[in-house]
């Protein structure tokens, strides 16, 4: 059943030198899971009510703490909905958004899109 990894990422909040609350990652843990696609009715509901779910990652409950963030391939999901099946697995649903993601995940040098003229 886990066929793929994820790292959950427990952020702490802090103030840098001007007096600004940021995020930092306070404890990063790689873990195995089973990877799915959101379903076609959980993905337009979630637009509808302003998330952009991505991916369904089934992991061993014991292996979840809460995390809200979650990185996948590199690139960082925000952890939005759980849901705890029958036996000893928990389902992270899990979202691309702006507050969570950054532009850190992201190659400046590089456009996601298939244009011919550079972004």
């Amino acid at each position: 059943m886990r066929d793929g990894v994820i790292v959950l990422v427990k952020e702490r909040t802090e103030r840098n030198d001007r007096g600004v609350l940021v995020k930092k990652d306070k404890a990063i843990r790689e873990i195995f899971c089973q990877i799915e696609s959101v379903t076609r009715s959980e993905f337009y509901e979630g637009g509808r009510n302003g998330l952009n779910p991505a991916f369904v990652f089934t992991v061993f409950a014991g292996d979840y703490c809460g995390e809200e963030v979650c990185i996948y391939e590199g690139r960082r999901y925000a952890i939005y909905r759980t849901y705890r099946t029958d036996d000893d697995y928990m389902e992270l649903y899990a979202e691309r958004k702006g507050g969570t993601n950054g532009e850190e995940d992201k190659d400046p040098g590089v456009c996601d899109c298939d244009r011919e003229d550079p972004c």
